[in-house]
This record gives structure tokens, sequence and C-alpha cells, in this order.
């Protein structure tokens, strides 16, 4: 069971009470895009074991979108942040340098 917690309302609880929403920072296609855009950003995706970037809604409690760096081989949480950032902040991505020596996965 993941411990996740809000970074809006700072309610730490258990998975169940969060909506997991997909891969965080995608760049999503514009309207009118070719279809094999469309395909790529639909289906084809790197899924490595190791750290990604999610999108969680606190589905029980505020309601508002969120992300989490966690580890998909380990279930780690390394921290959650704003859904508004488009990227992980600062001290998340030491945390995961610092647990994981030679990650290089945030460019």
């Amino acid at each position: 069971m993941l411990l996740l917690t809000c970074p809006y309302c700072g309610v730490e609880a258990e998975e169940t009470e969060f909506a997991p929403g997909g891969q965080a920072h995608l760049r999503r296609v514009a309207a009118g895009s070719e279809d094999d855009a469309f395909a790529g950003y639909l289906f084809t995706r790197k899924n490595p074991r190791g750290v990604h970037f999610e999108r969680w809604r606190h589905a029980y409690g505020c309601g508002k979108w969120f992300h989490v760096a966690r580890d998909t081989a380990t279930l780690e949480i390394f921290g959650s942040y704003s859904a508004q950032t488009s990227a992980p902040t600062e001290a998340i991505l030491a945390k995961i340098r610092d647990r994981r020596p030679g990650w290089e996965g945030w460019s």
C-alpha cells in the first residue's frame, strides 16, 4: 500500500483515498496534429523499471491534482508536488539522486 501526501491540504493517506492519473509531465499534442503524433502520445511511452513521475488526484479529500515521484520497483515515494509546475522540485530531485546514485532520468 502506498502512503501519499497531498501537497495542497497536507493529508497523508493510503492510495485508496487518491485516484491515479497516469504519467506526469507529458507533452500533449496540439489539436489538428497528425494521426501518427497523436497515436504516439497515446500509446508509445517508455516504461522503465525505476523512478516515475505520476499524476494523482485527492479524490476523497480536496479533489486537486498533484504529481508524485516514486520508484515502481520498490514503491518508495520521493515526494509530491503541485500539478501546476512543469518540473519536479529540486528537493525531490536531490532526494532521488541521493537514493539512486547515477540516476539521470530527469532532463
